[in-house]
């Protein structure tokens, strides 16, 4: 499963009562009152612990979780900036 699919999952299970119609990669969660800001945190533990990385709390911020496709480019930059750490 994509990252951007394993989110779409994730974000339809807890929010949408599991109905991912009409939630892609690109529509804005925020201005669709999909995820408040209290929710982003919820997402960031998703995060975290699904995808093995540490988002440090300058990352949480709006311009990172506006879109499925915005939380995945910021999960794949951690991800690759862990394995440089290594």
């Amino acid at each position: 499963m994509s990252t951007q699919q394993s989110i779409i999952t994730y974000i339809a299970g807890v929010w949408l009562d599991g109905d991912a119609d009409g939630l892609d990669a690109q529509v804005p969660l925020a201005d669709l009152n999909i995820i408040d800001s209290a929710g982003i945190f919820d997402l960031v533990h998703y995060l975290q612990g699904d995808f093995r990385i540490t988002v440090p709390i300058q990352e949480i911020n709006p311009a990172n979780f506006r879109t499925v496709d915005t939380i995945a480019a910021l999960v794949e930059r951690l991800q690759r900036k862990g394995e440089s750490v290594r």
